[in-house]
């Protein structure tokens, strides 16, 4: 499992040790809290789908759709005042669609800086034409 190389030490760095990138940076507001006053779970999805879109609308050069949620964890709550950021590496690229895995940090506790992973999730997004319909990914460089 990798980690960024500084947690625990300084924020979170722009790229992992296995090559993900960063691709979104959020911190959640009061709003997104849920009743036991951590942040929704909900909130984070959606949060890891725009994240994880990035690189498959590189790749797609075009549009892209959410087709499969492979796999979600939760492995830490997620407290207001959390800075988020979100890594993305492409594990598969198939002829319509391409898999990539989310990796998400939350730098906690400004004081005494710690950088925790809080999520982690494998989406697929299928490319697809102006009807919505499947489409062959470009030829990649």
């Amino acid at each position: 499992m990798s980690s960024p190389a500084n947690a625990g030490h300084m924020m979170a760095p722009a790229q992992l040790s296995d090559g993900s990138e960063l691709v979104l940076r959020v911190m959640p507001l009061p709003a997104d809290v849920n009743a036991n006053g951590d942040i929704f779970g909900g909130w984070i999805m959606a949060q890891v789908d725009l994240a994880g879109a990035v690189l498959p609308a590189r790749i797609a050069k075009g549009r892209i759709a959410t087709v499969a949620v492979n796999q979600f964890v939760f492995k830490q709550p997620v407290s207001l005042g959390d800075l988020l950021s979100f890594y993305s590496r492409v594990t598969r690229v198939g002829t319509t669609s391409v898999t990539v895995r989310v990796e998400v940090y939350a730098e906690r506790n400004p004081a005494q800086l710690q950088v925790v992973k809080v999520t982690e999730a494998d989406l697929t997004y299928v490319a697809i034409d102006r009807d919505g319909k499947p489409r062959a990914l470009p030829v990649r460089d």
